[in-house]
């Protein structure tokens, strides 16, 4: 019970990661304030955490709206008086094409999810986090460590979150939050397979053998599970870590080391 009694808010609540790290943090004990722009996936997730015995605000959210991510702040007073822990999820892909190609404003719409509203919403959050003593942590990429053709743009945006993060951690520290990032790689869950699938189809052959050809340049010789990343999440929020800060976690199965 790593989070026992803890209020942990999570934006981004969706069918993958999302989800897993509500999940994971109800299973560690916390109570949870769900934000994301779908109610019927919020109320999914809500239902799962009050199966586990803990308690879950639905707070629909578009995160790139100011008023709305007042309101967010607002609901999470109103319905435990405290946060412990903002994990910022959210994130709306950017155009995955060469840098010189980039449409410029589609990048800046994504930009403005990603990185400024991220942004905007940890500063919302900081008075309360300041009498909490608690805790910010980023979901950032394992596309930090490599710089292959048509993923710059989601570079810049996780970087740019990174860098976020470690100076966030520098002016929040001496009041007693901590901030911190995850980075995971491929994550096992039903997007991932899907595209294998499609992969797979055209090159004529399975979802499984794209699978096993990834899975064999990573240590562990397995993808990593929303759970499994959840579960750094919930570390980093936790007393385990209160002498961690402004540090960036890989969770990638040893694919890369940093």
């Amino acid at each position: 019970m790593l989070l026992k009694d803890k209020v942990v808010v999570v934006s981004g609540i969706g069918p993958g990661l999302g989800q897993a790290i509500a999940v994971q943090a109800a299973r560690a004990g916390a109570d949870l304030v769900l934000a994301a722009r779908t109610q019927s996936r919020l109320e999914e997730v809500a239902k799962e955490v009050t199966a586990l015995g803990r308690r879950a605000v639905t707070v629909p959210t578009d995160i790139t709206d100011p008023q709305a991510a007042q309101d967010l702040v607002q609901a999470s007073l109103e319905a435990f008086g405290r946060v412990d822990t903002l994990v910022n999820n959210a994130f709306a892909m950017p155009t995955m094409r060469d840098l010189l190609k980039v449409d410029l404003l589609a990048f800046r719409e994504s930009f403005e999810t990603n990185v400024l509203a991220t942004l905007r919403l940890t500063q919302l959050f900081a008075p309360t986090l300041v009498e909490s003593k608690g805790s910010i942590v980023m979901v950032l990429s394992a596309v930090l460590r490599h710089s292959r053709r048509t993923f710059g743009t989601y570079k810049m945006a996780k970087t740019s979150l990174l860098s976020l993060a470690q100076s966030l951690s520098a002016e929040l520290g001496p009041q007693g939050v901590r901030v911190n990032s995850v980075a995971p790689s491929y994550i096992w869950a039903d997007t991932l397979k899907t595209y294998f699938d499609f992969l797979g189809t055209k090159k004529g052959v399975t979802g499984q053998q794209i699978y096993d050809e990834i899975a064999a340049t990573i240590d562990l010789r397995r993808l990593i599970e929303p759970a499994e990343i959840a579960d750094t999440v919930v570390f980093l929020a936790s007393d385990m870590a209160r002498a961690v800060t402004g540090q960036c976690l890989d969770v990638n199965g040893g694919e890369f080391h940093h």
